[in-house]
């Protein structure tokens, strides 16, 4: 068997256990012997049938969708200049409708040589003209990745198939922007017009799509159903499967069973991690444990109760069995956090999380408190399963040093409430997972560790943090990320315990998983990647 490089080593030890890995050359089988089921047969009318679980939950417009699932909606029907790399560990850019691009040194100019040959969904031609109209309707629709281009200053065309871009300030992060699954799409300026309404093409956008992806999008119906087909003038590689069918499937036992009987071809997402440890050992499909950036947090508020005290947040990061909670809840799909960010985005020499697990500190500081001082709540992010787990761990653990911990789950919508709050109505800790919108470390620092940070839950910072992300921004420089990363860890704010694979089981005759997947986009494929072999 051929080994592509790159790969992680979790990869490389289901690699070794996989009993049909011989007969995929490119793929990676956690297939074992400890379990079976007839595989199921390949579809004959080239209709590929995946699922969501529950609806994606906003509209699949590329300026307003910021969650997880609905990526399999919005990367396969629009495309932005630049993307990343299928099959790789680490991010790595590469052209998509711009086929070349230059960076001047203080990170302000970004020059494109741009694809011809492209069309738009409507028939229109892309062109330059494109991507300032694209990102005048990102920042008119003003949504959660609108900030991608607020500081562009300028985008000036030479012809039709040159642009320049020129920020207002220097960015670092601004080309991985650009290749971010939320990074601009280029929207057909015609399809916008003719469609603008009121809101700016909103209305539209909830069941159409106006990009140059390999897909359009041809049904919407929220809560029920999404449909893709494949668009006949597509530049580039023609997909195998002519039609995507998604059913939106209401929980994860009904989306198995369709599955095992063969009504889905693969489950992309928000598997239990009981399931994935049965899909591992089952030869009668094919399981990939893919790496991603998405790691899982311990999140402690510095606003109430003991954790007000910088120590007491340090003895609880010492305090967390981090090996248990890994062992006890992700069966293979998970290892321990080693660094201060997300898995796979800074050199694993930099931005060390160097937390050795003793309960004693916080044992101690636990029985100096008075009685009703040592109750506190475990929240969790109720969307995942896997997080009430984690928090009933925790609890247990606390409780084997003094504290009492009642566990509480949270919806997304109430999290998200708690940001600029100080975290006056949130849990004194919080479990649950994130991913970062692109790549860079000034992202995933900025919208989790500034004061007005999208993820910082709890309302927690410091001055040298936010210092030492400005100059990352500003110069790209790892060095200052670590730093940032470092200050980060010594307010006792944060704990990133496990860094997270996406686990896909999928039927034995569905090809080309690896190679569609993409580890900045976690739960969505490439589907034009994807055959019956």
């Amino acid at each position: 068997m051929r080994r592509r490089p790159g790969l992680t080593s979790s990869r490389r030890r289901v690699l070794a256990a996989g009993a049909m890995a011989a007969a995929v050359a490119l793929t990676l089988t956690a297939c074992g012997g400890g379990g079976s089921s007839a595989p199921n047969a390949a579809p004959t009318d080239t209709v590929l049938k995946l699922s969501f679980l529950q609806d994606i939950g906003q509209p699949p417009d590329p300026d307003i969708y910021y969650a997880g699932q609905g990526l399999m909606l919005t990367t396969n029907t629009y495309e932005g200049l630049l993307q990343f790399k299928a099959g790789t560990e680490k991010p790595v850019l590469e052209p998509l409708l711009a086929t070349s691009w230059t960076a001047s040194p203080d990170n302000r100019v970004f020059s494109f040589e741009l694809r011809q040959g492209v069309t738009f969904h409507d028939g229109t031609p892309f062109t330059a003209a494109a991507i300032k109209a694209s990102f005048d309707r990102r920042l008119a629709v003003n949504q959660g990745p609108a900030y991608m281009v607020a500081d562009v200053a300028t985008v000036t065309t030479d012809g039709d198939y040159r642009a320049t871009i020129t920020l207002a300030e220097p960015n670092s992060a601004f080309l991985d922007y650009l290749a971010s699954p939320y990074g601009p799409r280029m929207m057909s300026p015609t399809a916008l017009a003719q469609h603008a309404g009121s809101d700016h093409a909103q209305t539209y956008l909830q069941t159409h799509d106006v990009g140059t992806g390999p897909y359009t999008l041809s049904d919407a119906q929220v809560g029920s159903r999404y449909a893709l087909k494949a668009y006949p003038g597509y530049w580039g590689k023609k997909p195998y499967f002519t039609d995507v069918e998604l059913p939106v499937l209401t929980d994860t036992s009904a989306q198995q069973l369709q599955f095992k009987n063969g009504q889905v071809a693969a489950i992309t997402h928000d598997l239990p991690s009981s399931a994935v440890e049965s899909y591992s050992k089952n030869t009668g499909f094919t399981s990939y444990s893919l790496p991603t950036m998405m790691s899982g947090n311990i999140y402690v508020n510095p606003n109430k109760g003991m954790f007000t005290d910088v120590t007491t947040r340090r003895a609880l990061q010492q305090a967390i069995d981090v090996e248990s909670l890994v062992k006890q809840t992700y069966f293979g799909r998970g290892t321990v956090a080693k660094q201060v960010y997300p898995p796979n985005m800074i050199d694993p020499q930099l931005a060390l999380q160097t937390v050795r697990h003793d309960p004693a500190p916080l044992t101690k500081v636990a029985a100096g408190l008075p009685s009703d001082q040592k109750n506190i709540t475990v929240g969790y992010d109720s969307s995942n399963p896997d997080y009430q787990l984690v928090a009933n761990l925790v609890s247990t653990q606390l409780a084997s040093m003094g504290i009492t911990a009642k566990v509480q789950g949270y919806p997304s919508s109430e999290v998200y409430g708690w940001v600029g709050t100080k975290g006056k109505d949130a849990p004194e800790l919080f479990a649950s997972s994130a991913w970062p919108d692109a790549p860079s470390p000034y992202t995933w620092g900025h919208i989790t560790y500034d004061p007005d940070g999208g993820l910082n839950y709890l309302g927690c910072s410091s001055p040298e943090t936010t210092s030492a992300l400005t100059e990352g921004k500003r110069t790209g420089s790892s060095e200052a990320f670590s730093t940032a990363a470092a200050r980060a860890l010594e307010t006792g704010c944060w704990l990133n315990f496990v860094d997270i694979n996406d686990f896909i089981v999928a039927q034995s005759w569905l090809k080309g998983v690896e190679k569609a997947h993409v580890v900045t986009n976690p739960t969505a494929l490439r589907l034009a990647e994807l055959t019956v072999g």
